[in-house]
């Protein structure tokens, strides 16, 4: 019986409610960083819309180490990619501005592309050589302007909840940056909506985001960029919930 009542909440308030939401921040954030003040428009219009489609679908929320943040500080943040509401778990409940590292193909979706793309959001192009020096220059630009920065680095959804293997680019530009990079860990998101449900019911279970505590370099170079993975990966994973704990490998990637 509950389930049927959250499919008519779903149906008749949250998905028009999220619909409309969706539009109206595209708009106001793909205007607000043409018109200026990209770092602003570009980030808090998004993290309303985030909290606003997680409260819509009454999803309970806990958060956990912000404590571990310094104010000021930039930060490579890397989560591992549950499923399509890391999004607004991340989005909404990060409290940090900063800039996603996302694949190229997201600037083809309608409206959301556009204000990505407006709010210099940093698209992943391994098309060519140039287009990867490309991605790689801008993320550079970003981080040294003082913002952050959150990359998946399995760079695809899992498709079981356990974790793939990580991609180095994250860790490379924190070495050559010389800066900490911040695991993220989160529950909960593959229980909602996995990818093998896009666009499907939402299946109501709680959201936790954990934040450990920063990575910081030992150094520069390979021996730190492996530190800095491996170090990430292992507590990324501690922060797992047991049934997902433990390396199962990604087709996908």
């Amino acid at each position: 019986m509950l389930t049927f009542l959250y499919r008519v909440w779903q149906l008749f308030v949250a998905a028009p409610l999220a619909l409309l939401a969706s539009i109206l921040t595209a708009l106001t954030v793909t205007i607000g960083c043409t018109l200026g003040e990209g770092h602003f428009w570009g980030y808090w219009p998004a993290r309303l819309w985030a909290r606003a489609i997680i409260r819509v679908l009454l999803l309970p929320v806990k958060v956990e180490g912000r404590e571990h943040l310094q104010p000021g500080q930039s930060y490579v943040f890397v989560a591992n990619h549950q499923g399509a509401f890391d999004i607004f778990l991340v989005y909404g409940f990060l409290n940090r501005n900063f800039k996603w590292m996302m694949k190229h193909q997201l600037r083809r979706m309608p409206l959301v592309g556009m204000a990505c793309a407006a709010a210099h959001h940093i698209f992943v192009d391994k098309r060519g050589p140039s287009k990867v020096k490309e991605t790689y220059d801008k993320a550079r630009a970003t981080l040294r302007d003082g913002m952050s920065l959150v990359v998946f680095p399995e760079g695809a959804r899992t498709y079981t909840g356990h974790m793939g293997e990580f991609k180095r680019g994250a860790f490379m530009l924190a070495d050559e940056l010389q800066l900490p990079v911040v695991p993220l860990t989160i529950n909960g998101s593959f229980n909602v909506m996995p990818r093998m449900r896009d666009m499907k019911w939402v299946c109501w279970h709680p959201l936790r985001l954990t934040i450990h505590e920063p990575v910081f370099p030992v150094g520069q170079g390979k021996e730190n960029i492996l530190h800095l993975e491996q170090q990430s990966y292992q507590t990324v994973m501690s922060g797992l919930v047991p049934e997902y704990r433990g390396y199962k490998p990604n087709p996908d990637q």
